[in-house]
């Protein structure tokens, strides 16, 4: 009787502990995650923690984003990741620097397909960014842009945020001063822009 009650104590606390280690968010990303030329904490990954930290159910935001990555690269990285931190959901926000280099849209479109199949076949919900390009480069590539991401969304039936820096990219007070990057200041919009389509996944 007494060994049955260590073992049921034994369960209930493993079960407990379990409870309370916060699932995790998976961002794989670019510059524009990492919290580029402002402080850590001022980036949108790092405000959102402080939401996701506080939910009755927690989820910690791991960011796995590194500035200057390409599809490509992330494509090599997820699976590493993936084994290593088992998120249940993954943020894929890479293309940027596919398109300022001017790669083959196609080639985006088969590394954004390789990643959000090795996350869901990871067991993962998946949700996918958007980004938008300069003008100067023109409206036949930046609308194809546009399209792979719309694509990849409804192809695979994950989330989508079109654009990661919709109602700040076009304020030149909330962007640096190479007009890419959002400043501190426009970090909370970017991170409530990504919460809309976020939070519903995760309750």
């Amino acid at each position: 009787m007494r060994r049955c009650l260590v073992l049921l104590l034994f369960v209930w606390c493993a079960i407990a502990s379990a409870a309370d280690t916060p699932r995790k968010v998976l961002v794989l990303g670019d510059s524009l995650s990492a919290a580029h030329n402002i402080p850590v904490e001022a980036g949108w990954v790092r405000l959102l923690d402080a939401r996701t930290s506080k939910m009755a159910t927690p989820w910690a935001m791991v960011n796995a984003s590194i500035s200057g990555e390409t599809s490509l690269s992330g494509r090599n990285r997820l699976p590493g990741l993936l084994e290593k931190q088992r998120p249940g959901v993954v943020v894929i926000e890479l293309g940027a620097n596919d398109g300022l280099q001017g790669l083959p849209l196609g080639k985006l479109a088969d590394n954004l397909d390789a990643m959000i199949g090795a996350a869901t076949r990871a067991g993962a919900k998946v949700l996918l960014i958007g980004i938008e390009l300069p003008v100067n480069y023109g409206p036949q590539y930046r609308d194809g842009l546009r399209k792979v991401y719309v694509d990849a969304a409804k192809k695979h039936g994950v989330a989508l945020v079109p654009f990661l820096l919709d109602g700040v990219a076009l304020d030149p007070a909330l962007m640096q001063d190479d007009g890419l990057h959002p400043t501190a200041s426009g970090e909370p919009r970017v991170a409530e822009n990504v919460w809309r389509a976020l939070s519903p996944m995760l309750r």
